[in-house]
C-alpha cells in the first residue's frame, strides 16, 4: 500500500466509532472558561507517519502559547467521533476535524467555531478535488456512463472517495446503491489502482493521488487513467475553538491562526528550515460558511455518515 498523503486519511475517517480520548482530562473550557485556567487542550488524529503529535505542531504551539499566556497540551484523539465528544463535554478547547466530521459536530450541536483550515502551500485553496477517473481507453465519458458497471470507491466514510461522488453520481442520474456494482478499495491509491488494474471500470480517488503520488510511486504512468468527473472544491481540514472559551482567549486563537503558516513562524523565530505544521504550509482564514458545500452533498446523498448515526 503506498503511502496516502495526511489530508486524505483526515477525510477517509471522517466518522467512526466512538472511542475514548487518550489521557485528557478536564480542560479550560469546563473549569469556568479559559480566563479560570492556564491552559488549553489541543486535540487532533496523528498521521500514520507521525512520531509525535507536539512535533508535528510544535511551531503552532508555541505561537498560540505566546498569544493566550496559556500553556497549551496536545492530546491524541483515536477519531473524530472522540473528538466531537471531546469538544461537547468541554474538554478540548482546541481541535483538528476533518469538513466532514466538522459538519457532524455542528450537526449535533457542539458549540465551536473554525478559525483556520489546513493548506499545502501560499496562496493555495485550503481544499482539493475528489476525481472519478476511468482507463485511458475506456468508452465511458461520464458519470452518466457509469449504470452498470463496476464502480470503485475509498471507503463508506470517506468524504473525498465516496459522498463527493455519490452526489456526483446522484446528479447524473445514476444511484451509487443500485446502479453500479460498488467495490470498497479501502485507500484511494487502492481506488485508482483498481481501476488501472480492470478490478474496476471506473473510480474515484484525490487529485493529489491521480496527479502526483501514484505517477511519483511509478505506480501508474501519466496518461494511464483520463479524468471523466471532478468534483467541486472540497474544503481543507479545519481548526475548530470552543465557543465556550473566554472572549479574549478566542480572539486570541483567531489570530493567531491567520498568522499560522510556514513563512511567520519561520520569520518569527517559531521554527526553521521547511518549518510545516503537521506537513502543511500551514492554515487560511474560514468560516462556518465554508463547509456549506459539505452540507449541500449531505442533502443530496442524505447518508448516516452526515448525521454521525
Amino acid at each position: 500500500m503506498f503511502d496516502v498523503p495526511r489530508r486524505v486519511r483526515l477525510l477517509a475517517g471522517a466518522v467512526l466509532p466512538l472511542a475514548l480520548l487518550t489521557g485528557c482530562g478536564p480542560s479550560a473550557a469546563t473549569q469556568g472558561g479559559a480566563g479560570d485556567s492556564g491552559e488549553l487542550v489541543f486535540a487532533s488524529i496523528p498521521s500514520e507517519e507521525s512520531t509525535s503529535l507536539e512535533q508535528d505542531f510544535e511551531p503552532l504551539i508555541r505561537m498560540l502559547e505566546d498569544r493566550t499566556g496559556k500553556q497549551i497540551r496536545m492530546e491524541k484523539a483515536t477519531d473524530y467521533a472522540a473528538v466531537i465528544e471531546g469538544q461537547r463535554s468541554g474538554k478540548i478547547d482546541i481541535a483538528m476535524y476533518g469538513p466532514l466530521s466538522y459538519v457532524v459536530a455542528r450537526n449535533n450541536g457542539v458549540s465551536i467555531t473554525p478559525v483556520g483550515a489546513q493548506t499545502e502551500g501560499k496562496g493555495k485553496p485550503p481544499g482539493y478535488q475528489s476525481f472519478g477517473v476511468v482507463p485511458k481507453d475506456s468508452p465511458i465519458r461520464s458519470l452518466a456512463d457509469l449504470k452498470g458497471k463496476t464502480v470503485c470507491f475509498v471507503d463508506p466514510n470517506s468524504t473525498s472517495g465516496y459522498l463527493y461522488p455519490k452526489a456526483g453520481l446522484a446528479e447524473a442520474g445514476v444511484n451509487a446503491d443500485r446502479d453500479v456494482q460498488a467495490v470498497m478499495a479501502g485507500g484511494h491509491d487502492a481506488s485508482a489502482l483498481g481501476v488501472a488494474s480492470g478490478q474496476c471500470d471506473a473510480g474515484f480517488a484525490t487529485d493529489t493521488m491521480i496527479n502526483e503520488l501514484l505517477p511519483a510511486q511509478g505506480a501508474i504512468k501519466p496518461g494511464d487513467l483520463r479524468v471523466v468527473w471532478k468534483s467541486e472544491m472540497i474544503p481543507g481540514s479545519p481548526a475548530a475553538i470552543s465557543d465556550d472559551l473566554d472572549p479574549a482567549v478566542k480572539q486570541a486563537l483567531t489570530d493567531g491562526f491567520r498568522d499560522a503558516n510556514a513563512d511567520y513562524l519561520r520569520q518569527h523565530g517559531y521554527c526553521e528550515g521547511e518549518c510545516q505544521i503537521s506537513g502543511y504550509w500551514g492554515f487560511t482564514p474560514v468560516d462556518d460558511a465554508t463547509f456549506n458545500s459539505v452540507r449541500d452533498v449531505c442533502a443530496v446523498t442524505r447518508d448516516k455518515q452526515c448525521t454521525g448515526g
